[in-house]
Order: C-alpha cells, then structure tokens, then sequence
C-alpha cells in the first residue's frame, strides 16, 4: 500500500478554532465588538478552560463580569486541588483514588480541561481507557495540550492503531511546546507512522523537545547528529547532547558518553559515567568500566566510585 507524506500544513489550525469550535461560536465572539466585558460566559469559560489559577485569577480580575463567568473555573481548580491531595496523600489526607476521582470529575464537569486531564490518567491507570479517552478528546478539543498529547498517545496505543488522529492532535500539542509531544511526534515522522519516513522534520522536532528539556529527546538528538540523520553530522553537537541526556540521568547516554571519555583518554570522568550507567542497569558498561578500573591505581578508583555514588542528575 502507497504511504502518504507527512500532513503536517493540514494541521496548521489556530488555537482559536478548538476554543471556538462552531461558526455559533465565532459569531457570539464578534458581536462582542471588541469590548470583552461583554463576552458570553460559555466562549469565556472555553477561551480560560486550561487556565492554571494565576492565570485564572488574574483574568477574574479584568471586570465584574469576567469574574462571574470565571467562577465555575475557580471552583474547579480548588476541586482540581483536592483530588492531588486523596491521589498522592498529601496536606494531611490519606490517598483515597474514589475521592480523588470524584473530585477531578466535579472540575471536569465546571470545565477545567486540566482536572479532565486528571481525571483521565486516573480512569486510565484504572484501566477503564474508554473513559480516559472521552476526557482527554474534551480537553483537547478545548486547546489543552496535555489533552491533545494524551489523546494522541492513546490513539497510538489503540486497538487497531488510530495512526493518523494521533499525529494529528501529537501536532497540534507540539505547536503549543509540550515537548513530550514533540518528542512523541518526532517518533512517529521518524518511524513513518501511516506515512513515509520524515528524517528532517523528525529531527527538527527531536531538538525542540531537547531544547526544552526533554531528556530522550536530547539523547536523539545526539545520535541525530552523531550518524548525520536530519541533521548536519556534527560530532561536537553529538557529543554536546549526549553529555546532556547522560548528566540528567539517560542510562544509555550515560554508558555511550562514557565510552567516548575512554576512548578520548578521560579515564576517570569515563569510569563515573559507566558507573552510573552500571547502576541505571546497562549491563555492557560493567566491562569496560572494569577494564578502566583495572588501569587505576587505588586512590583514584576509589575517588571515581565515590564520586559515582554521590551524583544527582
């Protein structure tokens, strides 16, 4: 079967049009003539849905009337709030997943796309994706881009694969910065999912998501260079990604960069590396660490292995 090349102007909407997601919509918008205090409480509640609450606050401030509209959201927030605290049992409450649903449901219900994110991990670590998938869609359609990346992953992970709606809403996160999407949508243009392989795309959205610190992202980016895939090669670059990736915890970064400190003759800085990368569980850099550590004399082993032990990414 023929693959088709990468929709990706297709997708090119504005974040306005999931705000506003009928002509009804845009007319109530435009007969506002510019004064905003006059803005209908439905296209308010829409545009404000994925507000965090200094945001929400700030908005409530704008007038009397914003602050009426606003007010199921702020509710929803505090709810929104509560369900954190039964889900993890923290401010002196014990975890109780019932009430933690229930609560991120009730945000949901006043329209905070991010209690219907909320409420979908929770539906799906419970395993009712059905449920999950509905709040996620909601949240997406409203602009929110943890909902349109959670959507996409779960259009992925279906049952026969959603490939093309997946990509479709993994785009429209990544437009936003959510670098998991950038990160997951790279994948797909790399893999050639429903479509042909996309190199340079891929590596344009492998870097984004490096560059806003997503750390698989940075180790692709550095093979990306490393091999000339997408990207110019560019050892410097590789070596500069992958020292990244490997110093924020990457166990394979970590064992490759390590391997690239020995064979530069960086012994010492190579053995910490592969130790991390030994502890991370890669079980090839056991050997060549061993290797180095037998070259060492006994001071300096000991000052690696201690400095591997005290490391945090």
């Amino acid at each position: 079967m023929k693959q088709k090349t990468w929709p990706g102007r297709q997708y090119r909407q504005s974040t306005f049009k999931f705000w506003l997601s009928s002509e009804a919509d845009f007319r109530k918008l435009r007969s506002s003539d510019g004064d905003f205090s006059t803005l209908p409480s439905d296209i308010l509640t829409k545009i404000a849905a994925s507000f965090t609450l200094p945001h929400l606050q700030a908005a409530s401030l704008v007038c009397k009337s914003w602050s009426e509209g606003l007010r199921p959201l702020r509710e929803a927030l505090l709810f929104l709030k509560w369900g954190k605290r039964f889900k993890h049992g923290r401010g002196g409450v014990r975890p109780n997943l019932d009430k933690a649903l229930d609560s991120f449901l009730k945000g949901a219900v006043r329209g905070s796309t991010l209690a219907m994110v909320d409420a979908g991990l929770l539906y799906w670590e419970l395993g009712k994706k059905d449920k999950a998938i509905a709040l996620y869609k909601k949240a997406a359609v409203l602009g929110d881009p943890s909902g349109q990346c959670n959507l996409g992953l779960s259009y992925l992970q279906a049952e026969p694969s959603k490939q093309k709606e997946a990509v479709k809403w993994l785009f429209q996160a990544s437009k936003s910065g959510h670098v998991r999407a950038q990160y997951q949508l790279a994948l797909c243009l790399h893999q050639g999912c429903g479509f042909d392989r996309h190199l340079h795309e891929a590596a344009r959205w492998y870097l984004k998501a490096a560059e806003g610190g997503y750390v698989r992202a940075m180790y692709r980016v550095a093979l990306c260079y490393s091999v000339g895939e997408g990207l110019a090669q560019s050892h410097r670059q590789a070596r500069k990604w992958m020292k990244r990736a490997a110093d924020r915890g990457h166990s394979k970064a970590q064992y490759e960069h390590g391997l690239g400190l020995f064979s530069e003759g960086e012994k010492l800085k190579a053995v910490v590396y592969l130790e991390l990368a030994t502890h991370a569980g890669e079980t090839a850099a056991v050997h060549v660490k061993n290797v180095i550590l037998q070259q060492l004399p006994a001071t300096s082993r000991d000052h690696v292995m201690n400095l591997a032990n005290n490391w945090r990414a």
